[in-house]
């Protein structure tokens, strides 16, 4: 009975291993980072979640792109191993500037660090952390540029200018300054800000290290026990609202932006033969179940049915699969059949016109899932069938002789 349960015990240990998630993730930022020890906070949440987190950091106070393209510190961060997941986090008011300056001031020096990131690198996944705007506005800039005047405005600016980085540099981003004002909109009485009405307060912290956790991880964080000595009832708002945040719109912060995602849709043309669109992102390489490795391929089934196809989608980082059923109820424009078979579809009549008499035909109607809905064998020139009692939709009609098969579609108005 005690070997039972020691080897229960390691099956359980075993799976629990298993399921673990281990990222290495380097912090590249400034105060908002090392304020509260963000990055541990991050580590507790995902070891309560059974994932882990090494992490370390780079972040003197005040630090903005430019700092960091200039310290040898950050490069010897950079170059120091094979990072998972790079942040990168701009001055407070640096990126909530008029889009010139921020072109100007911040932009070199952000695709500079990107580059560097990468050339130690290309696997790394190059995240930007999303700030939040000042409690009260950014009033030392209000005369040169009015929209840092109010916390709207200016967090607006932030969003657009993390977004402008995301989207120039193919990166993802952390959105904690949208989980933020989401966050002041449904839960005012609960302070984010420390009396600086700049900083973090330890909830502050605690809803990025969630936002962080979700965005690294792509999981919630709803049902973590860690609490960094916060009210219960606070700790599950900031879960609930940190894990809606990031997972309903993954891609919009284009999460995972280093890995494959694969995808593809498919047209039946003719006869057997399908044509394959590859909608893959991220992806340098292709592997087909049917043996092709080309990126938009057709194939010819060997006859009708239903197959699943699955498509691998590659890049140096990583592999992404996607499986798909591929049904084929029957397209072959036989000659033949064309000049022995005629559809008149009109007002839900359905008159079909065989010149051969001579041959049995079986006639299937089909749903454009391809489910058959009726099947008929005649042995005359004309048959017409009431499709009244048919709901409005695509339908695919197949007749099938002892020589050929043609598929022909209508479409059922209301």
């Amino acid at each position: 009975m005690k070997k039972l349960a020691l080897f229960i015990l390691f099956i359980l240990s075993a799976n629990f291993i298993s399921g673990q998630v281990k990222k290495r993730v380097l912090f590249i930022g400034n105060s908002y980072t090392y304020a509260n020890n963000l990055p541990q906070l991050l580590a507790d949440v995902a070891l309560s979640k059974s994932d882990s987190v090494i992490y370390d950091s780079s972040t003197p106070g005040g630090a903005t792109f430019f700092t960091h393209c200039n310290s040898l510190n950050t490069w010897q961060k950079i170059r120091s191993q094979k990072w998972d997941v790079v942040i990168l986090q701009g001055q407070s008011q640096e990126p909530s500037l008029s889009p010139a300056t921020v072109m100007i001031q911040s932009f070199p020096y952000v695709k500079q660090l990107c580059d560097s990131v990468r050339a130690s690198n290309t696997c790394s996944e190059i995240m930007f952390y999303m700030t939040w705007g000042r409690k009260n506005s950014d009033m030392s800039y209000c005369a040169t540029y009015s929209p840092s005047c109010t916390y709207s405005g200016m967090q607006g600016r932030l969003r657009e200018s993390y977004m402008l980085f995301k989207d120039s540099f193919m990166t993802s981003v952390a959105p904690i300054g949208v989980a933020w004002k989401s966050f002041r909109n449904n839960f005012p009485l609960i302070d984010l800000y420390s009396p600086d009405e700049s900083h973090p307060s330890l909830h502050g912290s605690y809803l990025a290290a969630c936002v962080f956790y979700s965005s690294i991880f792509k999981k919630t964080t709803v049902g973590s026990t860690y609490n960094p000595s916060l009210p219960s009832s606070d700790v599950a708002n900031i879960q609930t609202l940190a894990s809606q945040t990031v997972l309903d719109s993954m891609d919009l912060w284009n999460l995972g932006s280093n890995l494959p995602k694969a995808d593809f849709t498919y047209s039946v043309t003719t006869g057997l033969n399908c044509q394959f669109t590859n909608t893959s992102k991220n992806a340098t390489s292709f592997n087909w179940s049917f043996g092709s490795t080309l990126k938009h391929p057709s194939f010819n089934f060997p006859g009708y049915g239903t197959y699943n196809v699955v498509l691998k989608s590659l890049n140096q980082c990583s592999i992404d699969s996607i499986t798909k059923i591929i049904s084929l109820t029957g397209i072959n424009k036989s000659e033949q059949m064309q000049k022995d078979f005629t559809v008149i579809y009109s007002d839900h009549q359905l008159k079909l016109d065989f010149r051969n008499n001579n041959l049995p035909y079986n006639f299937n109607l089909f749903t454009a899932e391809g489910k058959l809905i009726l099947q008929e064998t005649k042995l005359m020139n004309e048959y017409t069938i009431n499709l009244n009692n048919l709901a409005a939709g695509v339908y695919l009609i197949e007749v099938l002789s002892a020589k050929s098969r043609l598929t022909k579609k209508i479409v059922i108005a209301d």
